[in-house]
């Protein structure tokens, strides 16, 4: 059968995906900036003997094409960009570029990528179809990787059926995987205002026009949006995590700056939620005599695993895994630019375990701790493998 040769080359590829991922971990590089690791993936992938070109600078894809007769296409997508974390974690393949850190384990998708294309290089013979294998920089930063691979034609010649992607989750502990079908993640957008008055001395507020009172009248008001506007049944978050007002205890300032973040899983009630968070910010600056400027950088849009490939992909899953393993998931407002697929071709995000209690393997993603169970890759390189060939009618 397919799956125990997919089983036995997982196994015997073990310990060459768990140096790729420790390799990339040592070694990584901000979003734009994966100049190395571009370089170290095209390396691997002529040690397979895949051709490759090159897209949005840094991102590579290739091709791998069954001997036998068939049309199907299925992509598989890993990002390969780091964040600008310093790490904590005292470990041999600790970063070595200060300031920078695989904090949401792309080092873990790009090498399980690498070992699945070494699968399925090592069973052309035994499929039909043609996997497009996608290695994308700059998840991490606006406008997303994802977006500028697709403008140059990721998803052309060949154009793929499905889109699968696997990312790791350290609530769900190794050797397990979650799914869920439908809306999975959210849309993001950063806001970036400025509330501008006139300051002065702190004893004397009539003569100046307070942006720190203005400001927290527009904070209050706004998550109105959310509690009155949104629909209930559509989740909704406005968070802001920034705020600055550079006065004292006695001085006001001219102007405070925010930054915060929308996010939603409605992309009509995204843009409606835009007009209406900037009008009512400005409408309550200037209705006590100051002004404000509210900016919105559009980010990624909500990510939708299409129900048929899903369903399809997690039974395939469990066939691979066992039902055990294979748990369901919730959604979750956090956003990947993975979504871009979604929205541009049936696509399915799933989640790799990664934790281990036991060795306190447990930090979330995105923190100076962040670490992966590397028990993770004795299924991750194989079921993606076994994904795709199932996806193919193998």
């Amino acid at each position: 059968m397919i799956k125990d040769k997919i089983q036995q080359l997982s196994a015997e590829i073990f310990d060459e995906v768990v140096a790729n991922r420790r390799h990339l971990h040592a070694h990584p590089e901000l979003s734009f900036h994966e100049v190395e690791t571009s370089v170290f993936v095209a390396n691997k992938l002529e040690e397979l003997g895949l051709e490759y070109h090159k897209m949005a600078d840094t991102g590579l894809v290739a091709l791998i094409k069954g001997d036998k007769p068939g049309n199907g296409v299925v992509a598989l997508r890993a990002d390969m960009d780091a964040l600008p974390i310093l790490e904590a974690n005292d470990v041999p393949y600790r970063s070595q570029n200060a300031g920078v850190m695989h904090a949401c384990g792309h080092d873990a998708h790009t090498s399980s990528l690498l070992g699945t294309a070494s699968i399925l290089t090592k069973l052309k013979s035994e499929f039909a179809g043609t996997v497009k294998l996608i290695f994308q920089p700059a998840e991490e930063k606006l406008p997303g990787g994802a977006s500028l691979m697709i403008q140059q034609g990721v998803l052309e010649n060949p154009k793929p059926n499905a889109v699968l992607g696997q990312h790791v989750m350290p609530l769900i502990d190794a050797g397990k995987v979650g799914f869920r079908a439908g809306k999975y993640m959210a849309s993001t957008d950063e806001l970036y205002v400025t509330v501008k008055g006139k300051g002065g001395h702190g004893a004397q507020p009539q003569q100046n026009v307070d942006p720190v009172i203005i400001t927290a009248h527009i904070l209050t008001a706004l998550q109105q949006v959310v509690s009155r506007f949104a629909d209930p049944k559509s989740p909704s978050v406005l968070s802001f995590g920034k705020v600055i007002a550079n006065g004292a205890t006695n001085v006001i300032p001219n102007e405070v700056y925010l930054e915060g973040t929308f996010r939603t899983m409605d992309e009509k009630w995204r843009g409606e939620a835009h007009i209406k968070m900037k009008k009512m910010a400005e409408g309550i600056a200037e209705s006590m005599g100051g002004s404000c400027e509210f900016n919105i950088m559009k980010g990624y849009p909500f990510l939708i695993n299409e129900e048929k490939l899903t369903a399809a992909t997690r039974g395939h899953a469990e066939d691979y895994l066992g039902k055990e393993n294979v748990l369901d998931l919730d959604i979750w407002m956090a956003a990947e630019d993975f979504a871009y697929y979604s929205q541009a071709a049936d696509s399915c995000f799933y989640r790799l375990g990664t934790r281990n209690e036991e060795r306190g393997i447990t930090s979330s993603v995105h923190t100076p701790t962040f670490d992966v169970e590397e028990d993770a890759f004795k299924i991750s390189t194989g079921l993606m493998a076994y994904l795709a060939l199932k996806q193919l009618g193998n």
